[in-house]
């Protein structure tokens, strides 16, 4: 038996209302770390500042606890937010990125997402999009200039991470098992910092878990891919990666997966048609 302690994480965005889903993914973040006897960490990944809404924030908050979900860090149920808010937390992405830019891992890039469609020949696109063709990205021999770095910030330009083309990134996922992608294929360089001034999801998580030591995340399929990614962002700054369990998706009626436009499922409308939490679990099929 391993003397680490696990640690798992509850990190929904407040972006919209929780739906089933969500719902499913954080009871199972719940059982796998009671199965473990481990500590449930809850965070609010409100780093969008445009789109993220205290009044969604409000109500995660009160959806997960009239659920029946608990954690042992964070807020407590019917208390404030807590102390886990990604929008409290920049200094420690702007660190991470100073790291990885000093290091060459990052280059600044003009591009939009039409202009990147516009590059491709060909369509090469995965579920998230086109994957980039690389028109900014520079030699690997030449160096980013500091004022070239100073116009990108200035210009409100995307920097991005440079992947190792060619190379395999593997993991074993706790639910699908082995998975490989390949860099340079399946994904190209992708933004960790934003036009807007703010981090991307891809930077932020990597940070957030490493500094919370997090040993398991688990989360939606959908994010399998963006696995590969963030494990070249652990390497890059020196940290050791969790593990990953990633759950299957919920569909409506259509067979269209859940998002949080799906009002009609979400935990706020089911309560209000008079739904008890264990019939939400029920209809999860936990």
């Amino acid at each position: 038996m391993s003397s680490v302690q696990y640690r798992g994480r509850l990190a929904p965005s407040p972006t919209g209302y929780l739906h089933l889903g969500h719902a499913r993914t954080f009871w199972t973040a719940q059982q796998r770390a009671a199965d473990a006897h481990g500590v449930l960490v809850l965070r609010s990944d409100d780093i969008d500042a445009v789109r993220a809404k205290m009044a969604f924030a409000e109500a995660m908050l009160e959806d997960l606890c009239w659920l029946g979900l608990r954690w042992q860090e964070g807020p407590d149920c019917g208390g404030p937010l807590g102390p886990y808010e990604q929008s409290k937390r920049r200094s420690f992405y702007q660190g991470a990125f100073e790291q990885l830019q000093a290091a060459g891992w990052l280059y600044p890039c003009r591009c939009t997402r039409k202009d990147v469609w516009r590059a491709l020949q060909a369509p090469h696109a995965t579920d998230e999009g086109p994957i980039y063709p690389g028109t900014c990205r520079p030699s690997p021999q030449r160096c980013i200039p500091k004022k070239a770095s100073e116009a990108a910030a200035s210009l409100k330009w995307n920097w991005r991470f440079r992947v190792p083309d060619g190379e395999t990134i593997e993991f074993v996922d706790g639910l699908f098992g082995r998975q490989q992608f390949v860099a340079g294929k399946h994904f190209g360089d992708f933004v960790v910092w934003r036009h807007d001034d703010v981090p991307a999801y891809q930077l932020s998580v990597v940070v957030d878990d490493a500094a919370m030591q997090i040993t398991e995340v688990v989360r939606g399929a959908d994010l399998l891919l963006s696995t590969a990614r963030q494990l070249l962002l652990y390497r890059a700054l020196g940290h050791s990666p969790p593990a990953f369990y990633h759950c299957p998706l919920l569909t409506d009626d259509a067979g269209v997966r859940l998002a949080k436009r799906h009002d009609s499922l979400s935990l706020r409308t089911l309560r209000q048609q008079g739904l008890t939490p264990e019939m939400v679990r029920q209809r999860m099929k936990v």
